[in-house]
């Protein structure tokens, strides 16, 4: 444990941010769960695709996934909506 008030802070700080950051890349797992289990289902799948696909773009922007990751996810979650539609 550090001695130095700033150390101290810091130690604090990234404590918060790494459990912050935690529930934050666990709510979108659960997003995209929810997301495939609609699409598998067929349940709304215009709704489904436009509210997970505005997730990813938040978690992207805000750096909780690259936005490589990002693309791809969203075309995956696209592509499985216009396969269960077809």
């Amino acid at each position: 444990m550090p001695n130095i008030k700033s150390a101290i802070k810091r130690v604090n700080v990234s404590e918060k941010k790494a459990v912050a950051n935690k529930n934050k890349k666990s709510a979108i797992r659960t997003t995209l769960k929810k997301a495939k289990a609609n699409i598998k289902a067929g349940e709304d799948l215009d709704a489904t695709v436009k509210s997970t696909q505005k997730a990813i773009d938040q978690a992207a922007a805000k750096g909780h996934m690259s936005k490589n990751a990002a693309s791809r996810t969203k075309s995956k979650i696209a592509k499985a909506a216009n396969k269960a539609k077809a």
